[in-house]
């Protein structure tokens, strides 16, 4: 299976289907089965203490597998989160940016299951890792 959407339309689709978060994240780079996306880092991020909070580290997550499963199977809005399991596993850096290393486990018919591995710029070891799975609605 190849892309059915590459990162210029993928970004597009964002910005026109979820203009309320759009610009909090930036996708770096789409390849089959794979993303690799930002958090664009800012003050409504970050929770006491100046570190990024998890319900954004979970966004991050949720919208790589999204993303991931639109890249491989064109736009569908409609594709939802059934399932999450999160472990937080270090202190992101204050203020900075987190990058998602996303792969696509699983992509069937109806469910897909993807990895994630969220970093926090300039450190090298993963701050969470997301399993996420995700409901794919059937074409009409």
């Amino acid at each position: 299976m190849s892309l059915m959407m590459d990162k210029a339309a993928l970004t597009r689709f964002l910005n026109e289907a979820f203009t309320q978060v759009a610009a909090d994240f930036e996708i770096e780079e789409v390849a089959e089965n794979r993303i690799r996306t930002r958090l664009l880092t800012a003050e409504r991020h970050l929770r006491p203490g100046g570190t990024v909070s998890g319900p954004s580290m979970f966004a991050l997550a949720d919208v790589s597998v999204y993303l991931a499963i639109l890249a491989m199977i064109g736009p569908r809005a409609l594709a939802v989160t059934t399932n999450c399991a999160i472990d937080f596993m270090r202190k992101p850096a204050a203020g900075a940016d987190l990058l998602c290393e996303c792969r696509l486990l699983k992509l069937g018919r109806v469910l897909a299951v993807g990895d994630c591995l969220l970093y926090s710029e300039g450190l090298e070891a993963p701050v969470a890792r997301a399993s996420m799975t995700y409901s794919i609605p059937p074409e009409r």
